[in-house]
C-alpha cells in the first residue's frame, strides 16, 4: 500500500471508525477499511449525465463526481456481461470466452472473485440488481462470494413485471438465488434494496454492489418521473425519465450513509457498463408498453454500444471518498480489469496464486501521485463474438474488423483525434504492424478459464 493509503487508513483509525475484520489476512486484525459502494449503470451514453452538458438533469451524480475525482479514459467492455466478468475478476472478459452478453454461466467454480477476495478480508457481501453471467438460480451471485443477492439473475427487465426476455429465462427476479415474486418498478426496488442494506447494523465492513438495469431497455417510466423529464425531446423523454429516476435513487444511497454516519468511511465507484445504444429492441421483452427503440447519446464520441470505438467502450465514470480522494479529474486511460487489482492493493489483501490480473493497481492515478505503468501500459478489448478487437498503446488505438473473411484496420491518434475521425494506418504502417502483433500476442491468451460443467469444491 502506497504512503497516502496508510496515512488515510491511520487518520481513519484515530477519528475513531476502527471495524473489526475477522479473517482479514495480510491486513492487521483492526486495521479500519472502509465500506464499498460500487454502481454500475446500464446502457448509459458518454452525454448521457449531467456533468457531461447533457440536458438530462442528474444533480446526485454531478454532485458527486464534483467533489470526487472524475475519470475522463475509463474504458469498459462494448456490451454488458463482459463488462461484469472483468470487473469481478480483474481479467479481460475474452480469458473466459466470453464477448457478448450471456445467460449460460460465465465463469469456472473456483473463479477469484472481488466478492471472494473480499469476502475473505472480512467483509459482507450485497449485490441488489442485475447479475448476468449465469442466469440459472443455481449459477447464482452467492456461488461467486456474495453473502446476500437480490434482483435479475439475467440481464435487463421489464420495469413493473421484472421479466427478462421471451424464453427459458424469462422469470429471473430473485433473492438469495431462488426466484421470487416482488412488486414494484425496478429502479425502485434496486436502490431501496441498496439503502436498506446501507442502514443495517453491519458488524463488519461492506462491500455494495449495485448493478442497475436502468438505462437499458426496456422502458416504462412512472408519469412522475416522465412530467420531471418533459424538458427533452419526446423521443428520448422516458430515457431521461429512467435516469433520472435512477439517479435520485442513487441520492437516497448517499442519504442513507450520510444517516448512518458512514460516508466518510464509504470509497462509492460508479461508471455505465458500456456506452449507449444506438435503440435496442424492446419488443424481445414480456408485455413491453413502450415500443420502439431508443437511443444513449455519445457525442462527440464516434460510435455506440456493441462497437469499439471509443463511443461504444469510454463510459461517465468516477470514484467519491469523502476527505479522502481530493476533487479533480484523471485523464489517465483506466479500465474496469483495474478495479479488482486496486482495491485488493488498498485493502492489503494478497493477490491469489493463479489469479493471472490483467489489471493494475491505479490508486497512485486515483491520488493523483506518478504512475509509470499506468500511463505506459497497453489495453486490450476483444469485440462482440470476436468479430472486432482493439488495442491501445498510449495515444495509439487499432481497431480491428473481421467481416465476411475480410480484415479491416484503422488506426487513431486519441491525443489529437479523440473522436476517432482520421483514420492514420496506412502513414503509420510500422506502427500498425508492431500492433498487430501485440494484438495476437494477447488474443493468444484468450479463452484459458473456460467454465466447466463439474463443481469443484469451494475456493
Amino acid at each position: 500500500m502506497n504512503s497516502l493509503a496508510r496515512n488515510v487508513l491511520s487518520s481513519i483509525l484515530l477519528a475513531g471508525m476502527t471495524m473489526s475484520c475477522p479473517g482479514a489476512g495480510a491486513l492487521a486484525a483492526e486495521a479500519p477499511r472502509p465500506n464499498i459502494l460500487l454502481i454500475v449503470a446500464d446502457d448509459m451514453g458518454w452525454a448521457d449525465v449531467g456533468y457531461h452538458d447533457s440536458a438530462i438533469q442528474t444533480p446526485h451524480l454531478d454532485r458527486l463526481a464534483r467533489e470526487g475525482v472524475e475519470l475522463d479514459q475509463h474504458y469498459v467492455a462494448p456490451m454488458c456481461t463482459p463488462t461484469r466478468a472483468a470487473l469481478l475478476t480483474g481479467r479481460y472478459w475474452s480469458r473466459f470466452g466470453n464477448t457478448t452478453p450471456s445467460n449460460t454461466r460465465v465463469l469456472p467454480w473456483e473463479t477469484w472473485t472481488l466478492a471472494r477476495a473480499l469476502k475473505k478480508a472480512g467483509y459482507e457481501t450485497h449485490i441488489t440488481g442485475k447479475w448476468h453471467l449465469g442466469s440459472k438460480p443455481e449459477w447464482g451471485p452467492k456461488q461467486f462470494g456474495f453473502d446476500h443477492s437480490h434482483g435479475s439473475l439475467a440481464g435487463g427487465v421489464n420495469p413493473n413485471n421484472h421479466l427478462y426476455k421471451h424464453g427459458p429465462f424469462s422469470k429471473t427476479w430473485h433473492r438469495n438465488d431462488r426466484l421470487i415474486d416482488e412488486k414494484g418498478h425496478v429502479t425502485d426496488l434496486i436502490g431501496r434494496e441498496a439503502v436498506k442494506f446501507i442502514e443495517a447494523k453491519h458488524r463488519k465492513p461492506f462491500f455494495v454492489y449495485v448493478p442497475f438495469t436502468a438505462v437499458h431497455t426496456p422502458f416504462d417510466e412512472p408519469q412522475a418521473w416522465l412530467d420531471d423529464a418533459s424538458h427533452v425531446h419526446a423521443d428520448r423523454q422516458q430515457y431521461a425519465a429512467c435516469a433520472q429516476h435512477m439517479d435520485a435513487m442513487i441520492g437516497k444511497m448517499i442519504a442513507a450513509l450520510e444517516r448512518s454516519g458512514q460516508h466518510k468511511n464509504t470509497l462509492l465507484i460508479f461508471f455505465s457498463d458500456n456506452g449507449g445504444t444506438n435503440g435496442d429492441d424492446s419488443n424481445r421483452y414480456p408485455d413491453t408498453k413502450v415500443k420502439g427503440k431508443i437511443r444513449g447519446l455519445n457525442t462527440p464520441l464516434r460510435g455506440w454500444k456493441t462497437q469499439l470505438y471509443e463511443g461504444g467502450i469510454r463510459v461517465p465514470a468516477f470514484v467519491n471518498w469523502p476527505g479522502t480522494l481530493k476533487p479533480s479529474k484523471v485523464s489517465t486511460p483506466l479500465h474496469v480489469i483495474d478495479w479488482m487489482p486496486t482495491l485488493c492493493a488498498l485493502l492489503q489483501i494478497p493477490k491469489r496464486a493463479g489469479a493471472k490480473w490483467d489489471g493494475v493497481d491505479v490508486w497512485a492515478t486515483l491520488t493523483g501521485e506518478a504512475n509509470q505503468e499506468v500511463n505506459d501500459r497497453t489495453l486490450y478489448w476483444q469485440g462482440v463474438r470476436k468479430q472486432s478487437a482493439a488495442l491501445r498503446q498510449g495515444p495509439w488505438k487499432l481497431v480491428l474488423h473481421r467481416r465476411n473473411g475480410k480484415t479491416g484496420i484503422e488506426l487513431f491518434n486519441l491525443s489529437t483525434d479523440p473522436n476517432e475521425t482520421t483514420d492514420l494506418a496506412i502513414e503509420q504502417g510500422s506502427r500498425v504492424t508492431a500492433m498487430l502483433k501485440a494484438l495476437s500476442r494477447e488474443e493468444d491468451l484468450d479463452d484459458d478459464a473456460l467454465p466447466r460443467d463439474t463443481k469443484p469444491k469451494r475456493p
